[in-house]
């Protein structure tokens, strides 16, 4: 058995604290029986529905995917674009995507089913480590290397400090790649803090999450997370927050 708040949000409908504000305002029922005391557990047979609607429970599934670029990260699109989810059609369970990735940005985008665990890691207090490499226009000095660790001022705020470092650059073609590791999600962070700096982006890929790289991926492929990673994953979240 399992408290009804973790099962209302595994199943993707809200966080757990937000299940439990639902709980507490008379919105959920189990087996036609109106529910507003929080740790009432339920079992696997009982019929759960929110605002009159059933909640379905389905074992959690994780996957890792290499998102292409010219994909949104969305579960379908309004425009007809291709979204991640169309790479998922013959899986049984309904999975969205964790956060996302820019239209135009490529690389690790984790999937799952389970709306407790992907609460988690998006939450503004659990800090996931997100490493980009980046190709630029222009000449990356040292100097601008130390503006991206300090935090640059955005429209919508001055940005954490990260980790960055010049992987290459080409002085004829004046381009450089950068790798530069964020743990915050602000909309196209990446892309606004070097363009801040005035580094046009020529290519965008997010190389690892977590401690979770695309070995072994094509653009396009994905492979289920094992147990031990999902734990890990969670496990690191919390160890993140705890460093706060």
């Amino acid at each position: 058995m399992e408290r009804l708040q973790k099962v209302i949000a595994q199943a993707g409908v809200t966080s757990r604290r937000k299940a439990e504000t639902l709980i507490e305002d008379g919105r959920v029922k189990v087996n036609g029986k109106l529910v507003t005391e929080l740790g009432t557990k339920v079992k696997d047979n009982d019929k759960i529905e929110v605002d009159g609607i059933p909640v379905y429970r389905e074992e959690p599934v994780y996957f890792l995917f290499y998102k292409p670029t010219g994909v949104i990260s969305t579960v379908e699109d309004d425009k007809g674009r291709k979204a991640v989810a169309d790479y998922f059609h013959h899986i049984e369970q309904r999975v969205f995507p964790v956060g996302r990735l820019d239209y135009d940005t490529s690389g690790a985008l984790l999937l799952t089913n389970d709306g407790d665990f992907a609460n988690k890691l998006m939450h503004p207090s659990y800090k996931i480590d997100k490493v980009y490499v980046v190709k630029v226009k222009g000449i990356v000095t040292k100097e601008v290397i130390q503006k991206l660790q300090r935090g640059v001022h955005l429209e919508d705020g001055k940005t954490a400090k990260s980790q960055a470092r010049i992987l290459s650059i080409d002085k004829q073609k004046e381009k450089s790649i950068v790798e530069i590791t964020i743990h915050e999600g602000k909309n196209r962070q990446v892309r606004r803090m070097f363009e801040a700096l005035g580094y046009p982006v020529q290519k965008l890929k997010r190389e690892r999450y977590g401690f979770l790289e695309l070995t072994g991926l094509n653009s396009g492929e994905y492979r289920e997370l094992k147990p031990y990673e999902v734990k890990q994953l969670r496990n690191e979240a919390v160890t993140q927050k705890s460093k706060k």
